[in-house]
Order: C-alpha cells, then sequence, then structure tokens
C-alpha cells in the first residue's frame, strides 16, 4: 500500500509542477523565423553595443549570431504572448580585445536572462525584456 500511495504522491506532483508551466492561450509567437537583428542599445554603461558586431538571428526553432568576437547558438523557445527562453548556448572560444570581452559577457548574460520578446508592428525593432519588465536588449533589423 505505501508504494502505491508514493506513485500517486508522485503523479500529483508532476501534474502540478506542469500546470505551473506557461501555456499559450490562442494567438500566434512573434514572426521572428528568418529574421535577423543587430543589437542597438543596452543598459550596459561604458559600452556602446554599436561599437561591435552583435547580432541575433532566428532560424528553424534556433538562434544565433555574432556577440562581438565569438559565434553563438542554440535553441530558444517562444510562447504566443511573448515569453521568450534561451537554452544552452554553443559559443565559439576565441580570444579578442578585453573592451569587445567585455562586450560579449554581458551580451550574452542579458541574452540568457530574457523572458519576454515583444516585436514592433512595423518589424523595425526587437526587444528583449525580463521577467520584470525592463528592457534588457534592443535590436534593429539587419538590411
Amino acid at each position: 500500500m505505501g508504494g502505491r500511495n508514493a506513485v500517486l504522491a508522485l503523479v500529483l506532483l508532476a501534474g502540478l509542477a506542469l500546470s505551473s508551466l506557461p501555456v499559450a492561450c490562442g494567438g500566434e509567437p512573434p514572426a521572428v523565423a528568418g529574421t535577423e537583428w543587430r543589437l542597438a542599445w543596452w543598459p550596459v554603461s561604458g559600452l556602446d553595443p554599436r561599437e561591435f558586431t552583435i547580432t541575433l538571428g532566428f532560424e528553424d526553432g534556433r538562434l544565433g549570431g555574432t556577440a562581438a568576437v565569438n559565434s553563438y547558438g542554440g535553441p530558444y523557445a517562444l510562447a504566443a504572448d511573448g515569453g521568450f527562453r534561451v537554452g544552452d548556448l554553443a559559443v565559439t572560444g576565441m580570444a579578442g580585445p578585453p573592451r569587445a570581452m567585455r562586450a560579449e559577457a554581458a551580451y550574452l548574460r542579458l541574452l540568457r536572462a530574457a523572458r519576454v520578446l515583444l516585436l514592433s508592428a512595423d518589424g523595425g525593432e526587437l526587444v528583449l525584456r525580463d521577467g520584470g519588465g525592463r528592457d534588457l536588449l534592443r535590436f534593429v533589423p539587419v538590411r
């Protein structure tokens, strides 16, 4: 009887865990597949992101680009409500100038912290925000 109760408890816990995951209700996620962006703003003082090549592209459920020095890529999830998560990122291991390496570390940290993706109606800006609604990264399209 104890084993059966333990199994029931595990099933109930699993159900509770699944019910706490965000679920998209209707609508479609922002259309970012096949787009490429260049970083235009971030809240990092002392480093202007426009001094570096920092890009973000989306293709086939993956994101990637250049992070000032290295290339990076990995999976992402995007919900209909704009909920956004970055999976494990692979980053090449080249070294660069100290300033560029600081920019790269800041960018990857902010990208991993993003929880919301917003795309302007005209497609002229993509914004990544944290869970508190603060802008982390603002991008413009690569033309």
